[in-house]
């Protein structure tokens, strides 16, 4: 009887993290891991683990989000990706899964990400809601681009990060923002950024920090002086979970 051989599969998913305690599966929580890994648990009629790219924190979004594992499957692609979409919640999708070379990893491979982040202006309808931070002040759209082109680049975000006590104290927080940009159509803004990596909650401390600067309560002279300060502050907000999703990973 031949040997079995395992293969290694890259996937891509899409996720409503609006029920969701984040990707990343922790003790007692409703994490998307989870509900991936249980999937697998039926196909495989064994345990299966799971490497994501990254974490998303609770209520954040992903239109593609990279995984790994490993196993044999003898079926064909298509009647493993047919496998996943009987057996998820419709706030899960996986979109593709394709074979790759053994030492691939979904997380350590990845070169950057691209994430969006969606506001507002005014009351958005129940459609929109739930995937954006609803503003009702005032933005100054073009002192929000003026503060993005000043954290542009590679700087020390830790002024940007909330670190959560479990040795990210440590954690090199030098990154190159190498995109910031901000798109605007009728009442939406749409914040796109793109990092080799992103440090615990930058992305939203960003965001929350433009939006303040578009609300008149921050200067450019602040942007700097927050930047150069290397210290997190009250000043920097972190805005809300639900209106951030991860859009791609780069691989090479």
């Amino acid at each position: 009887m031949p040997a079995s051989k395992t293969q290694r599969w890259k996937c891509i998913c899409a996720y409503d993290g609006t029920g969701f305690a984040g990707w990343q599966s922790q003790a007692r929580s409703n994490a998307v891991q989870d509900v991936i890994e249980a999937r697998l648990a039926q196909i495989f009629h064994a345990p299966i683990r799971i490497h994501g790219s990254g974490r998303t924190d609770s209520g954040v979004h992903a239109r593609a989000q990279v995984f790994h594992f490993d196993a044999e499957w003898r079926h064909g692609v298509d009647k493993l990706l047919a496998a996943f979409r009987v057996g998820l919640p419709s706030t899960i999708q996986v979109k593709s899964v394709r074979a790759v070379r053994a030492d691939f990893h979904a997380r350590f491979d990845a070169k950057a990400k691209r994430y969006e982040y969606h506001l507002q202006r005014g009351d958005a309808d129940p459609f929109t809601r739930p995937y954006c931070w609803t503003v009702f002040r005032e933005l100054d759209f073009a002192a929000m681009e003026a503060a993005a082109a000043v954290l542009r680049g590679r700087h020390d975000f830790r002024a940007f990060t909330a670190l959560n006590g479990q040795g990210e104290s440590q954690e090199n927080t030098d990154r190159n923002l190498r995109r910031l940009d901000l798109v605007r159509k009728g009442r939406s803004i749409r914040i796109v950024a793109e990092a080799e990596g992103f440090l615990y909650k930058m992305m939203r401390s960003i965001v929350g920090l433009l939006v303040s600067v578009g609300e008149g309560k921050l200067s450019l002279a602040d942007v700097r002086a927050i930047l150069a300060s290397k210290e997190r502050t009250h000043r920097v907000l972190t805005a809300p979970p639900q209106g951030l999703f991860l859009v791609k990973v780069f691989y090479s």
